[in-house]
């Protein structure tokens, strides 16, 4: 993926990808944190996910005790094999997302081609940041007009 040759261009569509992230992220079942992802090659939407259970389980992603459920999908995961089940590919594309990735998503991610991840959020952890950092792939934590 070519950056925009005008960076002011550029944020304003990280802007709006990340706006859009964070629409989709509200289709999520979760409770303790709603995660939105698009994934986009040469400015167009090629996949999207939120985080949740898969296929056919109940729509409830904690258990008893308020944990996170050991089988539960990020937004990222899903993001990215449902393009996989598409005719697309995610080769050279950008990962708009609500929260930065986990080391197992940033395998994904690395893995998919994917060569930009455009986030608004740090996750509790960096081990997914530096791994893409180790990979080469772009990242930016972009900050919103209402972040601290």
């Amino acid at each position: 993926m070519t950056k925009h040759p005008n960076p002011e261009k550029q944020r304003q569509f990280d802007l709006h990808y990340l706006q859009m992230a964070q629409i989709w992220a509200k289709n999520s079942y979760c409770i303790r944190r709603q995660v939105g992802a698009l994934i986009v090659k040469d400015r167009m939407i090629i996949s999207d996910g939120y985080n949740g259970t898969p296929v056919g389980f109940e729509n409830e992603c904690e258990d008893e005790n308020n944990k996170t459920k050991h089988y539960v999908l990020h937004a990222e995961a899903n993001a990215i094999t449902k393009v996989a089940k598409s005719g697309n590919n995610s080769e050279g594309a950008t990962l708009y997302v609500t929260t930065s990735p986990c080391i197992e998503c940033s395998k994904l991610i690395i893995q998919a081609g994917i060569v930009r991840v455009v986030f608004i959020q740090k996750y509790s952890k960096n081990e997914g940041l530096e791994l893409l950092a180790r990979a080469d792939v772009e990242v930016v934590h972009f900050k919103m007009d209402n972040d601290e």
